[in-house]
């Protein structure tokens, strides 16, 4: 018998009607280990209603108290993350140290939220003019919504909802319906830390109960990870509907290797880069633009990393699990045949695999596709897979051109013993975050997440002090107490003296 996947309403689990139904699986046996009710718009009301109405005494709660509040979920999260890793072991697939990373990066941000009286103290400005003082301050927008993606059910929300109630806003967190029972793990140590009910809600659900989000005039702001498409649609609806958004989009991440590069480095970090968390990460490895004559070379030292690693059950110590669902698995498959249609040579063939692990399971293993055409989809879409494409070049010049001329611009790096190329490149890239010598370079808490072109909807990045800024609107003051014998009338335009 598969288990019931509750939401999370004003402080409570929250077990809805069988009316529409998803089915949740374990991908390591493609077996349905779940299922979870999917929210109808006037479900998504009722947990907008207990999110505004927990919102007044939250916004006026002393910042000593959400501060403690904030530090004992982040020292129970810290004491229970293995809990958590299992969780997302079970219904995503990532191998359980990957799903402890996952936590440990979200966490990241827990933790630099906690500093939030230092960055939300506001400004001064005394005797501004003649017995006139002006003061500004920022304070919560109000309800905020965040839309994860299935990829990192922990990380993503939690780039977001620390900072979110730090600020002295309520929540709502709609997360994935494929792997949704991190998020109520979190609801329940938020509550177990002694956050009021309302203040952070969790409502399953698929486009309907997006939508609703989107569209409800409680609702003051959309964060949202997912693909470029999804990503428009949602800064385009919410924007029509005033709020404010934040909608982080698809990638196609290059990593340029010079022939200068060390390229036992280049092919460890092309590995791990490319096939970690079975490459189902925005910010993966996706392509290898190969300054020639080195391309051959790397092939070589990636070909035989690859067949060091163990594909199989993330429970069971492997080095890579399966995808998140058959159907994922089943297209980011068919981008081999697109590849070697279009001529690119099939190096390793990921279909191949023989995993550790149920048959039954999602499987696809590290694949390396070389010589793909830069016309080819399997070049110019998103995969989202374990799936490695190699592009030579015949110089620096000729890979910013290949890079600058994709419609992403979300992560990318380059490898390379010669600072002056690397500094160059930092300048030159139209790319949001970039990596030197660094595959993946997901940026730490205190700095923001985001990317260019059309991997980032809105004008504020995720965490960092521009998280703050997002879930912060600020008020300016212009104060004077007046001397008891000042008067007098004066109708025109109020100058500095």
């Amino acid at each position: 018998m598969t288990k019931r996947i509750p939401h999370w309403i004003d402080g409570a689990r929250v077990d809805l009607p069988d009316r529409r139904l998803s089915a949740v699986f374990d991908p390591a046996t493609g077996a349905q280990s779940g299922s979870v009710t999917l929210a109808e718009t006037a479900d998504v009301a009722v947990a907008v209603r207990a999110a505004a109405l927990a919102f007044p005494a939250w916004r006026d709660l002393s910042i000593a108290k959400r501060q403690t509040i904030l530090f004992r979920f982040r020292e129970l999260l810290d004491a229970r993350k293995g809990e958590l890793a299992e969780i997302i072991t079970a219904e995503h697939g990532k191998v359980v140290s990957d799903a402890l990373g996952e936590i440990t990066r979200g966490q990241e941000v827990v933790e630099f939220a906690l500093g939030f009286p230092e960055v939300l103290k506001g400004d001064y400005s005394v005797n501004a003019s003649t017995g006139v003082d002006v003061y500004s301050f920022p304070q919560p927008i109000g309800v905020a919504a965040i839309i994860s993606p299935f990829n990192f059910p922990a990380m993503v929300p939690m780039w977001f909802f620390p900072i979110a109630l730090a600020a002295g806003n309520t929540v709502i967190l709609k997360p994935s319906e494929k792997d949704p029972s991190a998020a109520l793990w979190l609801a329940a140590l938020l509550h177990e830390a002694g956050l009021p009910a309302g203040v952070f809600n969790v409502v399953q659900g698929d486009k309907v109960a997006v939508d609703a989000l989107l569209e409800h005039p409680d609702v003051a702001s959309i964060s949202f990870v997912g693909s470029t498409p999804i990503a428009r649609y949602i800064y385009e609806t919410a924007a029509r509907h005033g709020k404010r958004v934040q909608a982080l989009g698809g990638a196609k991440n290059h990593m340029l290797v010079l022939p200068d590069a060390d390229l036992d480095l280049v092919a460890d970090a092309a590995v791990n880069a490319g096939f970690g968390s079975a490459g189902e990460r925005c910010m993966a490895i996706s392509v290898a633009v190969v300054v020639e004559p080195v391309a051959d070379a790397l092939i070589e030292k990636v070909t035989a990393r690859m067949r060091g690693l163990r594909i199989g059950d993330g429970r069971r110590g492997c080095d890579m699990g399966p995808l998140v669902t058959r159907e994922h698995r089943d297209r980011v498959a068919s981008y081999i045949d697109i590849a070697a249609a279009d001529g690119a040579v099939v190096v390793v063939d990921g279909r191949e695999v023989e995993p550790d692990g149920d048959p039954g399971g999602f499987w696809l293993g590290p694949t390396l596709l070389d010589r793909v055409p830069t016309t080819s989809r399997a070049y110019t879409d998103e995969i989202f897979g374990p799936v490695l494409a190699i592009v030579r070049v015949d110089s620096y010049e000729a890979g910013v051109e290949l890079i600058n001329g994709g419609a992403f611009g979300n992560g990318t790096a380059i490898f390379t013993n010669d600072g002056g190329a690397a500094r160059r490149f930092q300048y030159e890239i139209e790319v949001g975050m970039i990596g030197v010598n660094v595959p993946i370079p997901v940026p730490v808490a205190y700095h923001s997440f985001g990317g260019w072109k059309a991997s980032a909807f809105g004008d504020t990045k995720a965490y960092g002090r521009q998280g703050f800024h997002f879930f912060t609107r600020e008020k300016a003051v212009t104060a004077r107490w007046l001397d008891p014998s000042h008067g007098g009338i004066n109708l025109g335009f109020p100058q500095n003296a």
